[in-house]
């Protein structure tokens, strides 16, 4: 199953990984390997990444981060294939995903002794960009007919688990997932509260939304640590953050309810 109905695919700038993402959960769809394995896999190509930072292995660091995101890719896809979608998956891979954002810009404050405080900024802008993403992906996803609705737009109780999952990991995860995300979701929500009102979203704005996925934001860090742009990094994600709020102005002026 596709996330999105063929009419609603757009370009996405954050998941140039796919391609080989699904080769990937191709080759593993007749083996014992589960999503779940997939996605501790991109966990610790995250955590290798790291290492190479702190080496100032930057060309192996650029290496492993655009691993991660193809692995990241290969988990939602190997559970497609497999037809084994899962709540435990998804919220592991978001729970996954913020932890190793926050490790990553730590280890690039620690290592271009850039402000503490600075970086706690920044993380806070990442995870700013990538939930407008998310929040109108998910928008779009939910009312796409025939789309995948496993990510919901409102998520206020722990979902029912799904056959082969257990429902207490679903529980512990989901408050984990509420408790790093919460925060970030109802900032969103709170500037731009109609936006699932909108019957549907241009795939070139989507386009443009996906300039804030996390995978175009490791693309941008994996570029710039080659270049020795390191000192640059935090207050890069800082500043980036201003086109937030010119894409909810967009979508307020030219994508009314």
């Amino acid at each position: 199953m596709s996330k999105l109905a063929k009419a609603d695919k757009f370009l996405d700038l954050s998941d140039y990984g796919r391609p080989i993402g699904k080769w990937f959960a191709n080759q593993l769809k007749n083996t014992l390997f589960t999503p779940i394995h997939v996605t501790l896999l991109f966990g610790i190509a995250g955590l290798i990444a790291i290492y190479c930072i702190l080496q100032n292995h930057y060309f192996l660091a650029s290496f492993f981060l655009i691993l991660k995101s193809i692995i990241d890719a290969a988990d939602g896809e190997l559970a497609r294939i497999k037809n084994t979608p899962s709540y435990t998956g998804r919220y592991l891979d978001s729970v996954f995903d913020i932890f190793l954002n926050f490790m990553f810009l730590m280890t690039i404050c620690y290592v271009s002794k850039t402000s503490f405080w600075l970086t706690l900024i920044a993380f806070f802008c990442i995870q700013l960009q990538g939930t407008l993403y998310n929040y109108y992906y998910v928008i779009l996803r939910n009312k796409s007919v025939g789309g995948d609705s496993t990510s919901k737009i409102f998520e206020y109780k722990s979902p029912r688990a799904l056959p082969g999952e257990s429902q207490k990991s679903v529980d512990t995860l989901f408050e984990i997932y509420t408790v790093v995300y919460g925060t970030f979701d109802k900032i969103i929500h709170t500037f731009d509260h109609n936006a699932y009102k909108v019957k549907t979203f241009p795939n070139w704005f989507m386009t443009f939304i996906s300039i804030y996925g996390l995978g175009f934001q490791l693309l941008i860090i994996a570029i710039m640590l080659p270049m020795n742009w390191i000192e640059y990094i935090i207050p890069f994600f800082i500043l980036y953050t201003f086109f937030v709020f010119v894409l909810i102005g967009i979508r307020k002026v030219f994508f009314k309810v």
